[in-house]
């Protein structure tokens, strides 16, 4: 599947309720936040939701609103990219998933330890 973000996406994981219509009802239920960008999320879910489906993702006291652009079976469940509306960007500031992982962060980390131990040797970290 190609990629679509262009936002730095972050790993994570925390228990939130979507909500939805499907045939006329509406519809709740728990997913798992895979992932996290300004401008999208990715769900696991034990169903899937189809693409196009306007989904309110809960979580504490807010709610992020977005539209599902994916939908993919993979071994352990559905997961579901979402696509958020231009008013329902995410931020740290409203919402920061209890573990939290920026994987840009973690190689840069890496690269300036191995960078200090090569002793006598310069190093550029861009």
């Amino acid at each position: 599947m190609q990629e679509r973000r262009t936002d730095n996406r972050l790993l994570c994981a925390e228990l939130v309720e979507v909500c939805f219509e499907h045939a006329g009802r509406s519809l709740r239920r728990v997913a798992n936040l895979e992932d996290i960008s300004l401008a999208g999320v990715c769900l696991q879910m034990e169903k899937s939701i189809a693409p196009e489906t306007r989904v309110h993702i809960r979580f504490g006291d807010g709610v992020l609103v977005g539209i599902v652009r994916y939908s993919v079976f993979r071994e352990m469940g559905y997961f579901i990219g979402v696509e958020l509306e231009a008013n329902s960007r995410w931020s740290t500031q409203h919402f920061k998933p209890q573990h939290l992982l920026d994987t840009r962060e973690l190689l840069e980390s890496s690269m300036l330890r191995r960078c200090v131990s090569s002793a006598g040797r310069s190093c550029r970290l861009n």
